[in-house]
């Protein structure tokens, strides 16, 4: 078995704090991660918003634009349990789940749990494994827990996986699948920032990077909170059928061939949920329906050859659906 490259648990103390409102805790994580990252307020909101909303996320961008940063500022930003797994072709399933080895004194299976018993997880370059090495993940981001040698072990109540992957490397890549990418509530890229914002940057890491100075500033507590403040916000039945019309025109839309699926109704309801609490509203409006439908769904579609060979892509299929479909009064 290989030694997974797993970043060390850090001890720090428990936040002393009293319990914030949901608003509160919104607000304290994005200023924390704007510290380290600059410029890109809209991704870090739907970044929070599946945080919220009991979702994982997939980042997919260039080399060096801060995914991995982006993972690490979070991390460090609420007080909980924070692993890292660097993806390589040869780590097995139980790099990640974790393995029983026999006790030779008490003549037992003793279980050592992998490093994805934690709060937050980073699975940096997620596509170098193997496929089979990537469905390990897939029971824990879709039921909360794992099947080993016949027991199912829970995974802790805050459990938030982000993966990430280069979308411009191809030699030792394994495409995910789409049973994996349906698993990820959401995919984000973060793109390049304006001109001035990378001289902010450079200026920012002349003497030492940001990250080292950011500390936690909300608790495992709060954003469990947070989670349970985001389902009583109220969503109409007309904006739930919106969703599912949108999901629904996905899968009879010319040139896809797989097509959004209830899991990704689901995904997007809670995630504009989550999304209409930080906006200060107890109700969703067809506003956060459409700022999230291209990150929730887009990354499910498969499209047929000839429409990929065209340069139709997901995102403008399903920005042409909300173009056309008729948005509730």
């Amino acid at each position: 078995m290989i030694a997974p490259a797993v970043s060390p648990v850090d001890s720090k103390p428990a936040l002393q704090i009293h319990p914030l409102a949901p608003g509160e805790v919104f607000r304290r994580l994005l200023h924390n991660i704007e510290q380290v990252i600059q410029g890109q307020t809209a991704t870090l909101r739907k970044l929070l918003a599946a945080l919220a909303s009991d979702g994982h996320v997939l980042l997919e961008d260039f080399p060096g634009t801060g995914k991995t940063t982006l993972a690490k500022a979070l991390a460090r930003s609420i007080d909980a349990r924070f692993k890292r797994i660097q993806f390589t072709p040869d780590l097995l399933p139980s790099d990640i789940l974790g393995v029983s080895i026999y006790n030779q004194g008490a003549q037992v299976f003793q279980f050592h749990e992998g490093p994805v018993f934690t709060n937050i997880l980073l699975a940096d370059e997620i596509n170098r494994a193997s496929p089979r090495t990537q469905s390990a993940l897939l029971e824990s981001m879709g039921e909360g827990q794992v099947s080993l040698d016949g027991e199912r072990r829970r995974l802790p109540p805050l459990f938030f996986v982000i993966a990430t992957q280069n979308p411009v490397e191809f030699r030792g890549t394994y495409p995910l699948p789409e049973a994996q990418m349906d698993r990820f509530a959401m995919q984000l890229t973060l793109g390049y920032v304006a001109p001035d914002e990378e001289v902010a940057i450079l200026s920012a890491q002349a003497d030492h990077h940001p990250l080292e100075q950011i500390a936690p500033c909300v608790s495992a507590a709060d954003v469990l909170a947070l989670k349970t403040a985001v389902k009583g916000v109220r969503i109409s039945d007309e904006l739930k059928r919106y969703i599912v019309d949108l999901a629904g025109a996905t899968r009879c839309a010319p040139g896809v061939q797989l097509g959004a699926s209830p899991r990704a109704s689901i995904a997007l309801m809670k995630a504009v949920q989550a999304l209409a609490l930080f906006d200060g509203l107890d109700f969703v409006t067809p506003d956060q329906i459409q700022e999230m439908a291209v990150p929730v769904m887009a990354h499910r579609l498969a499209l047929e050859p000839q429409a990929k060979f065209s340069g139709v892509t997901p995102q403008k299929i399903i920005n042409e659906i909300l173009n056309r479909l008729p948005v509730p009064a």
